[in-house]
Order: structure tokens, then C-alpha cells, then sequence
């Protein structure tokens, strides 16, 4: 994944392109008309807007329920914005009103004159099954996995929450749209408003971007490939008292080689490297929300040494775990 440090702008207004398609587009309130995922999205980026200033952020919404709308309402994108983004409702895919594939390259299209831009919910579905999302790292929403075609298999797909892959960006929908407006607020304003917001909202904790979906992996491999599954939640289950590949291999009735070979091919990695990323992702979440101390959360997530959890989690995150942990204390 991309740093989403990538984002920050100098630039102001900064401007954020949201491009809803759906079935309620003449609600009374469109801010929180749409369901989840655009509520989610929209929410914290209103409150940024209002507590920084329309002289620097500046939040446009366009909403529609066909296609042609887009040019009867002049709907415009270009290099001035900074991201744009595609949302469309979960039963938007059912809708007969749905654009069809060429239409959704030509909402690609539209949302790729902006600096950033990418699609939230069904609209990474849309995005993936035109074809516009190939070799890029992308978080499909679990729920959607059976409706890919071929162009969609293309497409880098995780099952992450939310992904930054060069210059588009991917959120799976629903409540991890609120992370994900989260995260993007705190790249372009800083941590402080962030921690404002998340205030205003009673939001405890942000999660990260390559935090799971929970259900993803089950839904997407466990009837074809529960080994897979099984391996991952044996490494789910053993973050302190780690096991070996060998181990894991012989667990789930596999043997080393094809154990890898399915983790090459569904998630992109090797399991040694996925198990690391699993106890680090961990660690991370200790450090931020425990007071354990950083030599107990690497022995907890399975360090050995104090050298070993520190050059590892750099690797990982960019950041030493003193640092991690000095972030909390700066926003507490």
C-alpha cells in the first residue's frame, strides 16, 4: 500500500470530488441520503470543512440516479481537484438503472482528471469489472467477490479495508468508510483535527487501511480453498507463540510447497511474509491502545528480542515502535 502521506497538499482549497451514484438522489438531506457508505465517507469530511474553512478544504458532491444525468446536471471534474471518487449504493448493481461497462469507464474516466481518485463500496465492483483497475491493489468489498468477471480478476484484489495503490484508492464501504475519511483527513490536516472529529463523532479508534475484512477470507476462499482459510486463522490464532510454515503446512494437510503456492496466487505473498504483516498489524494496535510496554508487545507478538521487533516493525510501517507509541501520547 501507497502511504497515505502521499495525499498531503499544499494547495488551497483542497478540493475532494465525490460522485454518488444512486436511488435517492432527491432526498431531503444528501449528505447522509445513500446508506453507509457515502454517509460514512461524507460525515467526517463535512466536519473537516467546516472547522478548517471553505478557504482551504472544499467538499463537492454530485449525485445521481442515471447516467446521463452527469452531463444534464454539468457535472465537471478536472485538475483541480485533488480526489475524486466513485460511491454507489450496495444494491446499486442490481438497479436497472445501473450504468453498464461503458458507462463506468467513462466515470473512471471522469474521476481520473483529478489528481487522486478511485471508488467507495459497489463502485470498486463497477470500477474492477471495466477493466480500470488492472495490476492495482484494490479493497473489494467481501460481500461482492462472486460478481467479479475477468477484467476484475485483473485487478490486485484484497481483502483489506481500504487501499492507496499509486494514485487511486479503494475503500470495501460501510462502516470502514468512516475510517477511511478518517485517514484521509488526518493526511491532508494533521492529526489534531483528526483526533477532533473522531471526538465529535464518538469514534474510539481509526482503523488502518490493511486491517481485514473480517469475513472476506471466508467468503471469498473458504469453500473453495479452506485450507487457505485454515492456515490463516491458525496464524490469527498463534500471534505470540508463533509456528513454522512446516507447521502449518502439516496443520492444514498441505504440503510447504503448496501452501505457498496458494498464498502466492490468493493473497500475493508468501506466508512467512503474511504471518510477519498479521503480528506487526498487531503490535501496532497494542501500541496505540494498550500500556504494555514495547518490550512486552514484542514478546507478545512473537519478537524475541527487543532489535528484532524494532527493525521489523520499521520495515513495516516506516516508523520505529517508540515512535508509534509517542504518537499516541501526542494526540492523547
Amino acid at each position: 500500500m501507497t502511504s497515505f502521506s502521499a495525499l498531503a497538499s499544499r494547495e488551497a482549497p483542497i478540493r475532494i470530488a465525490i460522485l454518488h451514484v444512486g436511488n435517492d438522489v432527491d432526498a431531503d438531506d444528501a449528505d447522509i441520503a445513500g446508506g453507509l457508505n457515502l454517509a460514512g465517507l461524507v460525515a467526517p469530511l463535512r466536519l473537516a470543512e467546516r472547522s478548517v474553512g471553505a478557504e482551504r478544504f472544499e467538499l463537492i458532491l454530485h449525485r445521481v440516479s442515471r447516467f446521463d444525468q452527469i452531463a444534464e446536471r454539468g457535472v465537471t471534474i478536472n485538475q483541480h481537484v485533488h480526489l475524486a471518487l466513485l460511491v454507489a449504493d450496495d444494491t446499486a448493481m442490481a438497479n436497472p438503472a445501473a450504468p453498464d461497462l461503458d458507462e463506468i469507464r467513462k466515470l473512471a474516466q471522469l474521476c481520473q482528471q483529478a489528481r487522486f481518485w478511485g471508488g467507495v463500496g459497489t463502485a470498486v465492483l463497477w470500477l474492477a469489472c471495466s477493466g480500470k483497475l488492472s495490476r492495482i491493489r484494490s479493497a473489494l468489498p467481501w460481500a461482492v467477490y462472486a460478481d467479479v468477471n475477468e477484467d476484475a480478476e485483473q485487478a490486485i484484489l484484497v481483502p483489506n479495508l481500504f487501499e492507496l495503490d499509486n494514485r487511486c484508492l479503494t475503500c470495501c464501504g460501510g462502516t470502514a468508510s468512516i475510517d477511511f475519511s478518517l485517514t484521509l483527513i488526518h493526511a491532508l490536516f494533521g492529526a489534531d483535527l483528526q483526533a477532533q472529529i473522531m471526538e465529535a463523532l464518538c469514534v474510539e479508534r481509526v482503523r488502518s487501511g490493511d486491517e481485514r475484512q473480517r469475513i472476506a477470507l471466508q467468503t471469498r476462499f473458504g469453500a473453495l480453498q479452506p485450507q487457505l482459510s485454515e492456515a490463516v486463522t491458525l496464524m490469527e490464532s498463534n500471534i505470540e507463540e508463533t509456528l513454522s510454515t512446516d507447521d502449518i503446512a502439516q496443520l492444514v494437510g498441505l504440503s510447504r510447497r503448496q501452501l505457498e503456492r496458494q498464498f502466492k496466487q490468493y493473497l500475493g505473498t508468501m506466508p512467512s511474509r503474511y504471518y510477519l504483516e498479521l503480528r506487526l498489524k498487531k503490535a501496532r494496535q497494542l501500541l496505540l491502545e494498550s500500556n504494555s510496554s514495547i518490550v512486552q508487545i514484542g514478546l507478545m507478538c512473537g519478537f524475541s528480542s527487543g532489535a528484532h521487533f524494532s527493525t521489523a516493525f520499521g520495515a513495516q510501517f516506516g516508523i520505529t515502535p517508540r515512535e508509534e507509541r509517542q504518537r499516541k501520547l501526542s494526540a492523547a
